[in-house]
């Protein structure tokens, strides 16, 4: 089927002196609007479709990577995205308004190559319930662990990770809440590793003086060789870790060190389509139980979209159900929440990396429109 997510027809299509009305046509119905509408076309005719930003945040220092969302339960539109700016000694974590624009008091910095960032609510920790921002700090072979909302350290400089195997350099990490028992966990991928056991997990427990400590699980995680292992993403709700294998496709594990099977690999998918890296990944519930896994595909300037649940019979099958063109430019790391964030993102919203030292803020309910607007073309 041809359509417009499909990079080799555009070019045809936008080179082409005789292209039949009949091709004009289908390629420009793929970019109609629900209501049948066509997409704004430039004078070349070609229809852009772009995903556009609502909010570009102010440019970091040295060189963006990945963002998370800290929500503020007692009024959500003063709720912060928490971004990484990974400077080998001048790096930071920068704590972004919904506005764009950093403040300051709440930054930290400097860090040294901080690379990928996520966010825990309600964490309970030493009889304590509290909010965490962790960081994965390449440069220290650390995690480094903020409270929320002030950022105020509490790793007490920070917790060494892959026993001190420089070669295995932290950059990814994701946070995991247990709902049986509150218990918290980071999930690291590292700049090199094993075929087996890649990622290692560390229980976050309490430390003295009101410090946070990592306590060693487990390692599992296949890997396929080909690079590296640094985008991970957590369903908290349904207890998955997912994790991209750069150039290889998107791997699904249990999230619970101690859940039966939990050394199985439930789904590998994702395998084909993508230009090169594999790269962000986050969750957009719809209900308890579906929604959407968003995966960037770095070189090819998009965002490719699968289902979150399985088909029947088929619980780890994730369908491929849109790609996106993003105004971000070759996104590494991205996040999304479907918590309403006061009124100007009602549906929440959609942050991603752009290599200018930006973040993005994508209004979700444009992102659900674009992908309303795709998943009759994709072929599954």
């Amino acid at each position: 089927m041809l359509s417009l997510e499909d990079p080799t027809v555009l070019r045809a299509f936008r080179s082409s002196r005789s292209a039949t009305p009949l091709l004009a046509t289908a390629l420009l119905c793929s970019a109609c609007d629900r209501r049948g509408t066509a997409a704004p076309a430039d004078a070349n005719g070609f229809v852009d479709d772009t995903l556009r930003a609502a909010v570009v945040t102010q440019p970091v220092p040295n060189d963006a990577d990945d963002p998370a969302i800290w929500i503020d339960a007692a009024d959500p539109a003063r709720s912060l995205v928490i971004g990484t700016d990974k400077g080998d000694s001048t790096g930071g974590l920068y704590a972004f308004r919904l506005d764009g624009t950093i403040d300051s008091a709440r930054t930290r910095r400097p860090l040294k190559r901080p690379n990928n960032v996520d966010v825990v609510l309600g964490a309970v920790i030493g009889g304590e319930t509290m909010d965490l921002a962790v960081t994965a700090e390449r440069g220290t072979m650390s995690l480094r662990v903020f409270r929320l909302p002030d950022m105020t350290p509490v790793d007490d400089g920070g917790i060494p990770v892959f026993d001190g195997d420089k070669s295995r350099a932290p950059m990814g990490v994701a946070l995991y809440k247990r709902p049986r028992d509150g218990a918290v966990f980071a999930i690291v991928g590292g700049k090199s590793g094993p075929r087996d056991g890649y990622l290692w997990q560390y229980r976050l427990v309490a430390g003295p003086g009101g410090t946070i400590l990592g306590r060693h699980v487990r390692a599992f995680g296949t890997y396929s060789g080909k690079k590296e292992i640094e985008a991970i993403a957590v369903d908290q709700t349904l207890g998955f870790v997912y994790y991209s294998d750069e150039t290889a496709g998107i791997r699904q594990y249990h999230a619970d060190p101690d859940a039966p099977g939990a050394a199985v690999e439930l789904a590998f998918f994702g395998q084909t389509g993508f230009v090169s890296d594999h790269e962000g990944i986050g969750i957009y519930p719809t209900s308890d139980t579906t929604g959407y896994l968003l995966v960037s595909d770095q070189q090819g300037q998009r965002l490719r979209v699968f289902t979150r649940e399985g088909r029947r019979g088929q619980p780890y099958r994730h369908d491929l159900v849109a790609v996106i063109p993003v105004s971000a430019l070759e996104t590494d790391g991205l996040e999304v929440t479907a918590a309403p964030l006061g009124p100007r993102y009602p549906d929440g919203i959609l942050v991603m990396m752009s290599t200018d030292r930006t973040f993005h803020l994508f209004d979700w309910r444009d992102v659900r429109r674009a992908i309303e607007r795709r998943d009759a073309s994709v072929t599954k």
